[in-house]
């Protein structure tokens, strides 16, 4: 199978996903699976923003140690690849290890990571958090690749968002259930 092709059968299932569940950690687990398994890379992990806008919290992951997971916060200020990312621009480290601009070096050197490609998940054109595929190998990453992961990360944002509006309109609908109406009677 060419690389298109599984691109697009990957695309394929995170839409399903999608639009199969509203279990967020559910879908977003498929999704990171997805494409880690499409671009033949060690490992994806998708982290969103807190409510500060100031960390990115862990939102699912596939390939990565559990140690690697809960190395610490990533800290907005603390990252240049991260600010430069939920800006709008997706963005390449060659050597995680190495580059200044990659918060926990060490940590991705412990775990095997050598390249990393960063894309932006955007609801309404609006940061929400970032996905991240790992390499274990140095690898510079094509338009085509960066496309399909910027793909795939809009679907993410996606799935966020029904999820959000989702839990909105069950609490509108439990508020409107519990509402005594007794209060207006004669």
């Amino acid at each position: 199978m060419d690389r298109y092709e599984c691109y697009y059968r990957s695309l394929y299932a995170a839409a399903m996903a999608v639009n199969s569940s509203l279990d967020p950690k559910l879908v977003l687990k498929t999704i990171v699976e997805c494409a880690a398994k499409a671009m033949e890379v060690k490992a994806c992990s998708l982290r969103l923003l807190d409510r500060s806008g100031r960390q990115l919290l862990p939102g699912a992951g596939f390939g990565l140690s559990n140690k690697y997971l809960r190395k610490g916060p990533v800290d907005v200020t603390a990252s240049a690849v991260d600010r430069e990312v939920l800006s709008g621009r997706v963005v390449q480290v060659k050597d995680a290890a190495t580059d200044p601009r990659f918060q926990y070096g060490k940590a991705a050197k412990d775990e095997g990571i050598a390249s990393v490609l960063v894309v932006p998940l955007r609801v309404e054109d609006k940061p929400v958090g970032v996905m991240r595929v790992y390499t274990a190998e140095t690898r510079t990453f094509d338009s085509v690749e960066e496309e399909f992961l910027t793909s795939i990360a809009a679907m993410s944002a996606l799935a966020i968002e029904n999820a959000r509006l989702h839990q909105a309109l069950k609490r509108e609908y439990e508020s409107v259930l519990s509402f005594d109406y007794r209060t207006f009677e004669d």
